[in-house]
């Protein structure tokens, strides 16, 4: 939770800073949120999460059906409560990735595109770098691990030095009506469902959670359960056009908190295992790697993700699979 807040305070300077580096928008819009609930046993859910909220000072305001409407009219009349978020933000990843790419060359970095790992540099028990698919030799002072679903499956790695980190699939729908007409205008989240505005008129709805290994087929069944649920919170959703549904896998632990930090071999750097939070938790990850590398002490929050809690762990039977498709949101 720490973890969480600090990123989240951190991420308007990120995106500024990341826009002034890049030159190109990177998808950061402080819309606010709506969590609802859609009957009377979300609701005593719901009103446990508030006080929650409430007590970390998060400006959290609890409503009632008619106050909820009046902000989203959008929402369905079965609303039974809801809680007004108005710092919560959104991040579109196909805005994110390529200001990072463009940032991290301008700053002089080099980023290379298809470039499987297939072999590590082992020098004096210290990890000295990687060997890719075509070859070439690549030197390092530290290996960052930062292979989402597919970290515990590095088969070049010594089997010690896998983390254990499984793959958790998810699949989220697209949908798009008129920009100028949204269904609503800030986040709505449910119990089992979340919607999320874009500018352009696409609306995020997700995600699945599954534990289906490296599987990332698009199924009926995840569809409708999407569509379902969005449409109990915001009907109007069913006039828009359907116009992508995609499967990623996200990197869960043994209990779903990141790890981030020294890894079990010399030399490899953890940054892996965000769970559902990985873009919310970019720029503290990005601040302790990076403190990491400069041996620096690194920010205090980041310590309940240290990869040590689960020393001797690594992810048993996963067989790394190529990766298609957008990650979940």
């Amino acid at each position: 939770m720490r973890l969480g807040l600090a990123s989240a305070r951190a991420w308007p300077g990120f995106a500024a800073e990341l826009a002034a580096e890049s030159e190109l928008e990177v998808g950061f819009t402080r819309c606010g949120a709506i969590h609802v609930a859609l009957d009377r046993d979300e609701a005593e859910e719901l009103r446990r999460r508030f006080e929650l909220m409430d007590s970390l000072d998060l400006g959290v305001e609890w409503m009632r059906p008619r106050a909820l409407r009046d902000l989203e009219p959008g929402l369905a009349p079965a609303c039974a409560a809801g809680v007004h978020a108005p710092a919560e933000a959104a991040v579109d990843p196909r805005l994110l990735l390529p200001a990072l790419a463009v940032a991290v060359e301008r700053r002089g970095g080099q980023v290379l595109v298809e470039a499987e790992v297939t072999e590590a540099l082992i020098q004096d028990d210290r990890l000295a770098g990687v060997i890719t698919a075509d070859g070439r030799e690549h030197h390092a002072d530290h290996v960052v691990l930062a292979a989402g679903a597919w970290s515990g499956a590095t088969s070049w790695l010594p089997p010690v030095a896998r983390p254990p980190v499984r793959p958790v699939k998810g699949q989220i729908l697209t949908l798009r009506g008129d920009p100028d007409k949204p269904v609503c205008q800030r986040i709505v989240v449910s119990e089992r469902v979340y919607l999320v505005p874009r500018p352009d008129g696409r609306v995020i709805v997700g995600a699945t959670v599954e534990e289906r290994g490296f599987d990332i087929q698009v199924t009926a069944g995840g569809v409708h359960e999407l569509l379902r649920e969005a449409y109990r919170a915001v009907p109007e959703v069913a006039e828009l056009e359907l116009v992508e549904t995609l499967a990623g896998l996200r990197p869960g632990t043994p209990d779903n908190a990141p790890l981030i930090g020294p890894g079990a071999l010399d030399g490899l750097v953890l940054a892996t295992g965000h769970y559902r939070n990985g873009i919310l938790l970019a720029p503290i990850s990005a601040e302790a790697v990076a403190a990491l590398l400069a041996r620096e002490p690194q920010p205090p929050d980041v310590r309940v993700a240290h990869p040590g809690r689960f020393a001797g762990q690594t992810a048993p039977g996963l067989v790394a699979a190529p990766s298609t498709g957008e990650a979940p949101r």
